[in-house]
């Protein structure tokens, strides 16, 4: 499949610099080891920690969307249901362990695309 945006190249996971290389290496599916990262991209050599503890601040980007996700799922239930106070509590429950992979790999991936200094070189 073919890249032509940043934002299809972020969305699968693909090397800020190339666009190519796998930035995971198993799919977040896979419980276990959705968090492996590769050291660097196969395709261009770009590493994928620029600095140790690169990471820490795509926490920040982590709880965005965390956050984005409860009011999201709150908003919705309050709109169509008006459950009890218990149900708001187990279904954002639910949701946020059902989301931990996405939003751990995506904050990594926007954090890197963000401050990671690379910018797109489409003749690699």
């Amino acid at each position: 499949m073919q890249i032509n945006s940043t934002f299809s190249a972020q969305l699968q996971c693909k090397c800020p610099r190339c666009w190519k290389g796998e930035i995971f290496k198993y799919p977040a599916s896979n419980i276990l080891k959705f968090s492996k990262t590769n050291a660097s991209c196969s395709n261009c050599k770009a590493s994928f920690e620029p600095e140790p503890g690169f990471y820490y601040g795509a926490m920040f980007v982590s709880y965005a969307l965390s956050v984005a996700l409860f009011v999201i799922v709150g908003v919705s239930l309050y709109l169509l249901f008006h459950p009890a106070d218990e149900v708001y509590l187990i279904v954002i429950g639910i949701a946020a362990v059902l989301f931990t992979p996405l939003s751990f790999r995506y904050s990594r991936v926007l954090f890197l695309y963000w401050f990671g200094g690379y910018r797109h070189n489409s003749s690699l």
